[in-house]
């Protein structure tokens, strides 16, 4: 396994990026989950409506869900910034144009957007309002800024939490608590897990308003890659929320 001390390294420097040398676990671990992701992926296509605009994805990984929106849905996402060359290269394969760079550095036009989206990449930022206030300027005014991710006070979150305080998934005590295929440890090392409230605050002193909530994953972990399910309002239970933000 991979040493904590080298992962942090790699998260600070930027030609070593967190998520480089694994994209392929990455799109594995879906793939092993594939209930798990078109849950997800049923949470991306509501919260972003039949008509997004304009539209970037804020940490884009491979393109692995863009790739599936579109098939699904018609929805073409093909703008991305990723901070990792091993996933910007496979989404570029996937026919995004990616920015290699994180959300606090991205090189972005100004009030372009109708829509800019974070789909599991928050949980990998310290400053969340370093970050969304910098994409915020690419925004158009009644532009959205949509957050979906694992909260922090989800059944997820508290796994995820409870798994890396024990040092990992082999620790005794996680016996028959855990989904068949959990999420790579690697993964969980550097993560930054925020409750909902947390972001949605985030939000509002950015001057965002009018935020909706949606969520899926209601099943506990052991259980919800037995099917796939739908999206509902609200972020009170979901394992996977977004929040749906307008820009004044």
């Amino acid at each position: 396994m991979i040493s904590s001390k080298k992962l942090k390294r790699w998260f600070f420097v930027m030609e070593e990026a967190l998520f480089d040398g694994y994209a392929q676990d990455y799109d594995e671990w879906f793939v092993a989950n594939e209930k798990v992701f078109l849950s997800e992926l049923g949470l991306l296509k509501t919260s972003l409506g039949d008509h997004p605009g304009r539209t970037l994805s804020i940490g884009s990984g491979s393109g692995l869900f863009e790739q599936a929106l579109c098939k699904q849905t018609g929805i073409e996402v093909s703008e991305g910034v990723e901070p990792s060359k091993d996933m910007a290269a496979i989404g570029t394969k996937r026919g995004m144009k990616v920015q290699i760079a994180s959300a606090e550095t991205a090189e972005l036009p100004a009030e372009a957007y109708d829509t800019i989206y974070f789909n599991g990449s928050s949980s990998y930022i310290a400053d969340l309002a370093v970050a969304y206030g910098h994409v915020a300027a690419s925004l158009k005014s009644g532009g959205r800024l949509i957050l979906l991710d694992v909260p922090k006070e989800s059944a997820y979150g508290m796994l995820y939490m409870l798994a890396n305080a024990l040092g990992g998934y082999q620790d005794s005590r996680l016996t028959g608590a855990l989904p068949k295929v959990p999420y790579p440890e690697e993964f969980l090392n550097l993560a930054y897990w925020h409750t909902t409230p947390e972001k949605a605050a985030v939000l509002t002193s950015l001057g965002f308003d009018n935020l909706t909530y949606y969520q899926t994953l209601l099943a506990n972990p052991v259980y919800t890659d037995q099917k796939i399910e739908d999206t509902v309002p609200g972020f009170d239970k979901g394992g996977y929320v977004a929040i749906i933000a307008v820009k004044k």
